[in-house]
């Protein structure tokens, strides 16, 4: 099995337009479960701890492999909802794991 982590921070986070914003990233990407056959499991919600060293939305999502991977990233609905996260956060960092 194959993870994805995705971490981003969001300018104004704790504000109530910055919390708009992460509400709309977490329905988005909750919306991808079922659309996209290579989803195996997919969790993301806002961070619950705030500090310098955290971010302020988390996912994580399981694939069976690289290629589960692959038709996500490349899927249609997918790049609909990635180019709304690129266009409302300012960093975003991931990494991709075998378990």
């Amino acid at each position: 099995m194959l993870k994805h982590v995705v971490a981003w921070k969001v300018a104004d986070a704790p504000s109530p337009e910055g919390q708009k914003t992460i509400a709309s990233i977490v329905a988005g990407l909750e919306s991808l479960v079922g659309v996209v056959p290579s989803i195996r499991a997919l969790s993301v919600g806002p961070s619950v701890v705030t500090g310098p060293n955290h971010w302020d939305l988390g996912l994580v999502v399981d694939f069976d492999d690289e290629a589960g991977l692959e038709a996500y990233q490349v899927h249609p609905e997918h790049q609909k909802v990635a180019a709304h996260i690129r266009s409302v956060v300012s960093e975003q960092a991931a990494v991709d794991f075998l378990v």
